[in-house]
């Protein structure tokens, strides 16, 4: 029984929650006689910190090993959530032929079968397996144990069939569906719709062949698929075409079409729809304003955007953070930034504030360091520490040891500012990027670039200028114009610094050719070059045999 409880300590050690220390302080005081009688005798898990302690096991058996070592508490009773918990956790490390074992114990252990949500937890763990012929096999489970399966559980097996093979979604639906009688509803059809434009058309032209007003929920859907698609006209037509039967539409399925003549760049047209559905009689709520806003902060058409912000309060629309959190970073990213202060300054002033969020306050940041105000971002990063005590002493660490040259110190705190759901500021990823590039990481570094741009934060000239450095101090100038390529079609702009050092290099190399081929590339972008650039240029020309010639032509170029 020794051996038992020092495994117990060992799998409660490895957990990283707080309950965890509790369980540690608990078994100090067991003897080690008997794990039986201790565990009688001490302090029971609740089901939710069992739950938790399951989840935090690093195996499969250590999972299971919890799972059973609960069961040792006289007064512990299992559950249908810790069942599941422990199922969720099975399927991860694709222990299936436990799960069925579990189930089949599940009505002597707890009384009771188990219940619809550890048959989708089981579905969506063969999901994630790619084991999609067995997720159609559930079924066989739930008539063991229900006799009939709930249209939950029939639901839950078509969504995962629709995303891997949709003819056998199609065939699941007739023959398992249809064929048992079973009758769909509104999230059947969305399921049978999903992002699949086709179907969902065909669907919504049976519908009304057969004289029927599709639901809202269905036309939302198909107007979704078709906003997505692109064909936002087509999308509005939909909802024309439904009015005209007598169907009837809601603020969602309005929303949802402005958002995709948004997504187009279309938000004039957008803010037409607004005004369409307020005459019909359909009130827009603070979503239908916010999609507009983004859409206009997105377009740059920013007076348009300042103008609907006013708007809102005479309309009688409360403004949310969405609304405050989409205003000032878009101002802040076009250079307003004391717009962008003043809209932080009315957040502030409202009850919910920033509702706890950094976003905005990071927008203040990145539009001061656009702007070069580098000392104005640091000032206003270190205000911040009130509201933010962790997230800024976490930043200021990090350039502390990016300045100091230690890059992996950094690396430590910016990991575990992340998996503390921390959001880094522009400061502390151009930092990172800089030290990693002067260290020669620049693999590291353009993974953080791409970090950067998938939380919209575009970085600017002088942050992804020092990888372009990095790359052409190590030679990859290939890598660097390919990665100049990149962040360009992502929307960064370059800018001289950006090209100097690979035209210098390419000029030392020798290969003149390719050196005037960005030169050419950069001038036809509208970016000036510099001295250093015409420099390394001319001092190439000059050992060209035939550099009357050359200059003559670059003249003509220019």
């Amino acid at each position: 029984m020794r051996d038992q409880m020092t495994q117990l300590q060992h799998f409660t050690i490895r957990s990283s929650r707080p309950y965890a220390c509790f369980l540690r302080f608990c078994l100090q005081f067991q003897p080690h006689s008997s794990f039986s009688s201790s565990s009688s005798s001490s302090f029971p898990p609740t089901q939710d910190h069992l739950c938790q302690l399951i989840l935090d096991q690093k195996t499969a058996s250590e999972a299971l090993q919890t799972f059973r070592w609960a069961s040792t508490f006289s007064k512990f009773t299992h559950s249908q959530s810790t069942y599941r918990t422990l199922i969720h956790k099975l399927c991860i490390f694709r222990r299936f032929d436990t799960v069925k074992q579990l189930l089949d114990e599940m009505p002597s252990s707890i009384g009771a079968s188990p219940g619809d949500d550890i048959f989708i937890t089981i579905v969506r763990g063969l999901s994630r397996a790619r084991m999609t012929r067995s997720v159609i096999k559930v079924l066989d489970l739930a008539y063991k144990f229900h006799g009939t399966p709930s249209l939950k559980i029939f639901n839950s097996i078509l969504d995962v069939l629709v995303k891997e093979d949709i003819d056998m979604a199609r065939e699941f639906y007739r023959k398992s569906m249809m064929g048992g009688g079973v009758h769909g509803d509104d999230y059947t059809f969305g399921i049978l719709m999903k992002e699949n434009l086709i179907q969902a058309l065909v669907l919504l032209e049976k519908c009304f062949a057969m004289g029927l007003v599709p639901d809202i929920v269905t036309v939302t859907k198909v107007v979704e698929i078709l906003c997505n698609a692109g064909r936002v006209t087509d999308a509005a037509e939909v909802l024309e075409r439904v009015e005209s039967v007598g169907g009837s539409l809601d603020v969602v399925a309005y929303n949802t079409l402005i958002k995709g003549f948004c997504g187009v760049g279309k938000v004039k047209v957008g803010l037409h729809f607004l005004k369409q559905m307020e005459n019909k009689g359909y009130l827009p709520n603070v979503d239908t304003y916010n999609i507009l806003l983004h859409g206009f902060c997105e377009s740059r058409m920013l007076e348009l955007a300042l103008d609907l912000f006013n708007d809102m309060k005479t309309d009688g629309i409360k403004q949310n953070f969405v609304t405050y959190d989409t205003m000032i970073r878009g101002l802040c990213s076009e250079g307003r930034i004391e717009d962008g202060f003043s809209i932080l300054e009315l957040m502030e002033e409202t009850k919910e504030g920033s509702k706890g969020h950094i976003s905005p306050y990071n927008s203040i940041i990145y539009g001061l360091f656009k702007q070069s105000r580098f000392d104005e971002a640091a000032e206003f990063l270190t205000k911040m520490g009130k509201l933010f005590p962790r997230a800024v002493d976490r930043s200021m660490t990090i350039l502390q040891h990016c300045k100091e040259g230690s890059i992996e110190d950094a690396t430590k705190v910016y990991d575990k500012m992340i998996d503390e759901g921390g959001i880094p500021s522009i400061l502390v990823y151009n930092s990172l990027v800089h030290g990693f590039s002067q260290h020669g990481s620049i693999r590291e570094a353009v993974e953080l670039i791409n970090e950067m741009i998938g939380n919209n934060c575009f970085p600017i000239a002088s942050t992804f200028n020092a990888v372009i450095v990095g790359f052409c101090r190590q030679g990859k100038l290939e890598s660097a114009l390919k990665f100049i390529e990149d962040i360009t079609a992502r929307g960064c702009e370059p800018n001289t610094e950006t090209y100097s050092p690979l035209i210098d290099v390419l000029c030392r190399k020798g290969d003149l050719q390719k050196a005037l081929q960005v030169f050419l590339e950069m001038v036809e972008k509208g970016i000036l070059p510099d001295q250093f650039i015409w420099k390394s240029l001319l001092l190439s020309l000059s050992l060209q045999k035939n550099f009357s010639k050359i200059v003559s032509n670059i003249d003509c170029l220019l």
